[in-house]
């Protein structure tokens, strides 16, 4: 049996200098991405994320606390950001467990009427190693998310962006175009798999509520500070070539009451500029591809 490639195998070394500069239309900069994270919480086993310590350092089952932290989320929580991004008509991606259809139906019937791109994010919110049988899972992913949405979703986000060395091959066979694990890059690339292949967009670690306040436990403003530092930067390089901005969230993180208004302002302050795009995965994905067929035809 042929080992699985590792991820040098699967991309060379491309410093961005040495590559032509991609254009986006009509002379834009920089394409904002937004990608909102629902997710479903198995009270059986042991949380993704804590706020509280465990009681004498032991973690405790049924996890009660950390479970309703994320079910605000769900609640309440995103129906602030449904609000938000229908105020000012973005379609962001939705990067949503496959038991998000039946766990959460009113929020995923949401999230479809107002034409979010579904992105998968594994059926249940459990990193990839875990998965016994990843092929079945991410089969059952793509039908459940499909079958909702109409279309088997084109992106893929792994939970805690987690992936084995099998794992892109697996998603390229099971029709996954894109995926956002892979966050080495500004721009998106294309690395091989054995079914041929598979494009990366550039999602974020840094830029992800996650990162900054459950991780790294910043004061709600440091977000809105973050995008703002981000932005002004990759705008200014934007006018040689084409910049992507993520920006990553969950509602039960920035859709409490004490950080929303952080994400409305970075909204506010990005849309002050001219040349700014907010474009979901897959209309990058069908940007990017559109400029790769002419010179996969040359060849």
């Amino acid at each position: 049996m042929t080992s699985p490639m590792l991820p040098r195998e699967r991309c060379d070394y491309s410093a961005i200098v040495d590559r032509p500069a991609l254009k986006l239309p009509g002379g834009a900069r920089i394409v904002v991405w937004s990608i909102v994270n629902y997710e479903v919480w198995d009270i059986s086993r042991p949380m993704p994320r804590q706020a509280l310590p465990a009681p004498t350092g032991v973690q405790l089952l049924p996890d009660v606390p950390h479970w309703s932290w994320h079910e605000y989320g769900m609640r309440v929580g995103a129906w602030r950001f449904f609000s938000l991004y229908e105020r000012l008509g973005i379609r962001p991606t939705l990067a949503a467990n496959g038991r998000l259809c039946e766990a959460y139906p009113r929020v995923a019937e949401e999230a479809k009427r107002l034409g979010w791109e579904f992105m998968g994010h594994a059926y249940d919110q459990m990193p990839m190693h875990k998965w016994e049988n990843q092929a079945e899972m991410i089969a059952r992913t793509q039908e459940v998310l499909g079958r909702f949405a109409g279309k088997p979703p084109v992106g893929w986000l792994g939970p805690g962006l987690t992936e084995t060395l099998e794992t892109p091959d697996l998603l390229k066979a099971a029709g996954v175009k894109y995926i956002a694990d892979w966050v080495h890059d500004d721009e998106p690339t294309t690395i091989r798999t054995t079914h041929g292949p598979l494009v990366t967009l550039p999602y974020t670690v840094e830029l992800n509520d996650i990162t900054l306040m459950a991780i790294q436990h910043h004061e709600s403003k440091q977000f809105l500070e973050r995008a703002i530092d981000q932005f002004d930067r990759l705008y200014e390089e934007g006018k040689d070539r084409a910049k992507f901005m993520a920006i990553a969230i969950h509602p039960y993180i920035s859709g409490q009451p004490h950080r929303i208004k952080y994400l409305e302002q970075i909204y506010a302050y990005v849309n002050r500029f001219e040349g700014v795009l907010h474009w979901n995965g897959e209309q990058i994905l069908d940007w990017y591809e559109g400029l790769q067929a002419p010179a996969a035809a040359a060849e």
